[in-house]
């Protein structure tokens, strides 16, 4: 029998729980055990890898500090599988823009520089649907193009390491700053790491939960140094 990975989700606040049905609808034809909510420490120490997701990163970073697990945290991203949506990208970025007073407490692994709330207000939320390229290998048949959910999301403005792979750009015209004047980056890859503007949690395909199953699969037995 082939091995398994578990997978934990971020449940300290945010959309955490659609992104474990996302996972659960995937346990039939991928290689997971289990999908779980990690709120302790050894909830996290329990797990192959992590999806932090969407919701209020500040919130987020405030009550993982506050409940002992923000160190912890910052040493699971260095080296296992870890996927940040919206809010999650935000947290792995190494610098972030538009923070609120005070600054953001951030895990400081993904060389990019990211626009907090680059898209608006929840009333700009919008959807957006594109062709991506990135998804044709865990696509069954056609590579149809993918429902994009943007809700006061962040933007990256710019790469900071030659070894981020970029994954989603968004055409000209969306966003609010001077960073969407030639197409917004929206989605990027780098070593053990997937960060992504959108919520594909809140839409019924789960190619990119399958990209990330796949993508955790393959580096969960590695050891990858950053």
């Amino acid at each position: 029998m082939a091995p398994t990975i578990r997978i934990g989700v971020l449940a300290l606040q945010g959309a955490f729980i659609e992104h474990i049905h996302a996972l659960n609808s995937l346990r039939d034809t991928e290689h997971i055990s289990d999908a779980i909510e990690v709120r302790t420490k050894e909830d996290l120490a329990s797990v192959d890898a992590l999806i932090i997701p969407g919701g209020e990163s500040t919130t987020i970073a405030l009550v993982a500090e506050r409940s002992g697990l923000l160190d912890d945290l910052r040493e699971f991203v260095k080296v296992k599988p870890t996927w940040g949506t919206c809010a999650g990208l935000i947290l792995l970025s190494k610098n972030a823009v538009h923070t609120k007073k005070g600054g953001q407490k951030l895990l400081n692994v993904l060389p990019v520089t990211v626009y907090r709330n680059q898209f608006g207000r929840q009333v700009d939320s919008f959807t957006i649907s594109l062709p991506s390229p990135c998804l044709q290998e865990v696509s069954e048949g056609a590579n149809e193009p993918f429902e994009y959910v943007f809700i006061r999301a962040p933007a990256i403005a710019s790469i900071d390491d030659s070894e981020i792979e970029p994954l989603v750009m968004l055409p000209p015209g969306h966003g609010q700053t001077e960073v969407s004047e030639n197409g917004v980056l929206v989605a990027v890859k780098y070593r053990n790491l997937l960060g992504t503007s959108f919520h594909p949690e809140l839409t019924t395909d789960n190619r990119w939960h399958r990209y990330f199953v796949r993508m955790a699969y393959g580096g969960a037995s590695q050891n990858i140094k950053i």
